[in-house]
C-alpha cells in the first residue's frame, strides 16, 4: 500500500511531461509567453494568476481589449488555459462572464483581423528581380531566391520553410517533393508532403533555384536554409524595400497567403490549394479565396462606360 503513493507521484510527473510533449516547443514558447502577460497583469492587481477564476479572466479580457486584436484575446485564452492543464488545473473558458465580454467586445471592436499583405505573382516577380540586381554576395543571392521561391510556392509556414532538411527533399522528373515532418496543424508529427512542379520561366522557378543552392553547398544533411523563422521576414522586407515595396506591408506569412491568395485567382479548387497549404479548415482558405475574387466577380464588371 506504501508504493502506491510514490507510483501516483510518478504517474502524475509522466503525465505532465506527456501534456507537454504533445506540442511543440514554439507552441508552448508562445503559450508561456502569453501567460506571462496575464501573471503579469494578475500580479499588478493582486489576482492569483495560477489558478484562476473566469471574472479574473474576464477582467483580463476586457484590459486587452482597448489595444489588442479580438483573435489576440481569443489565443490568450486558449494559452492560458492550456497552461492550466498542464499545471493540473482546470479553467472554465465557456463560463458565461468570459463568454458574453467577448461578445460585448466583439459587437464594440469588430473582429476583424488585418494581416499582412499576401505576396502575389507580379510583387512576387518584382521582389526575386530586386534579389537579382541586387549587391548583396552571390551565394546569398541564390539562397534568398530559392528560400522565397519555395515559400511562396509550397505555401510554407515560416518554421516549415526553416526546417526543411536535406533528406526532407527529392527530386525527380516533375519537379521536387519535399516532406514536412511537422507543423503548427500537425503537432503529432504524421507529416506531408508538398509536391513543386517545374516552371517554363527558369527564372522564377522554385525547383531550379532549390537546386542551384543545394548544389552550390554541396548539401549533404541538414537543414538547407539554416536560419530563424524570424529571418524569413525580414529577408522579404529588405528586398521589398530595396523594390521599392512598402515593406511595412509585407512579412514571413506573406508567402503562404500569396501562394492561396494567386493560387485562388487562376482558378485552383479550395481542397488543391488546402493539399499544399496543410489547412486543416476551410474558413481561412475561404479567406483568400474571397480576396481573390473581389474584383473577378464584381458586379461593376457588368457595367460599360
Amino acid at each position: 500500500m506504501n508504493d502506491l503513493i510514490p507510483n501516483i507521484k510518478k504517474l502524475e510527473l509522466e503525465t505532465i511531461k506527456n501534456l507537454r510533449n504533445s506540442k511543440s516547443e514554439n507552441t508552448l514558447r508562445a503559450y508561456q509567453s502569453d501567460y506571462n502577460d496575464f501573471s503579469l497583469f494578475c500580479s499588478k492587481n493582486g489576482f492569483q494568476s495560477m489558478p484562476t477564476q473566469p471574472k479574473i479572466l474576464a477582467l483580463y479580457i476586457t484590459h486587452l481589449s482597448s489595444f489588442s486584436k479580438y483573435s489576440t484575446l481569443k489565443r490568450r485564452l486558449a494559452s492560458i488555459s492550456i497552461l492550466h492543464k498542464i499545471k493540473g488545473h482546470y479553467i472554465d473558458t465557456k463560463h458565461p462572464v468570459i463568454i458574453e465580454n467577448l461578445m460585448g467586445i466583439k459587437r464594440i471592436n469588430g473582429s476583424n483581423q488585418k494581416g499582412k499583405k499576401p505576396l502575389l505573382i507580379n510583387d512576387l516577380k518584382i521582389l526575386i528581380n530586386a534579389i537579382d540586381q541586387s549587391k548583396e554576395k552571390d551565394e546569398r543571392k541564390i539562397r534568398d531566391k530559392a528560400l522565397i521561391l519555395i515559400g511562396f510556392s509550397g505555401g510554407f509556414r515560416r518554421s516549415e520553410l526553416v526546417d526543411i532538411e536535406y533528406e526532407d527533399i527529392d527530386f525527380v522528373l516533375e519537379g521536387v517533393k519535399i516532406f514536412v515532418k511537422r507543423s503548427k496543424t500537425d503537432q503529432s508529427g504524421e507529416g506531408m508532403t508538398k509536391a513543386i512542379p517545374y516552371f517554363d520561366n527558369e527564372n522564377f522557378c522554385p525547383v531550379k533555384s532549390l537546386k542551384k543552392w543545394i548544389e552550390i553547398f554541396d548539401f549533404k544533411e541538414g537543414k538547407i536554409f539554416n536560419i530563424s523563422d524570424k529571418s524569413v521576414a525580414l529577408i522579404i522586407k529588405k528586398y521589398a524595400n530595396q523594390a521599392g515595396l512598402d515593406s511595412h506591408k509585407y512579412a514571413g506569412h506573406s508567402l503562404r497567403s500569396g501562394f492561396a491568395t494567386s493560387t485562388a485567382e487562376s482558378g485552383a479548387e479550395e481542397r488543391s490549394i488546402m493539399a499544399m497549404t496543410g489547412h486543416k479548415s476551410t474558413e481561412m482558405v475561404r479567406r483568400y479565396i474571397k480576396e481573390a475574387n473581389l474584383f473577378k466577380n464584381n458586379a461593376l464588371n457588368k457595367i460599360k462606360i
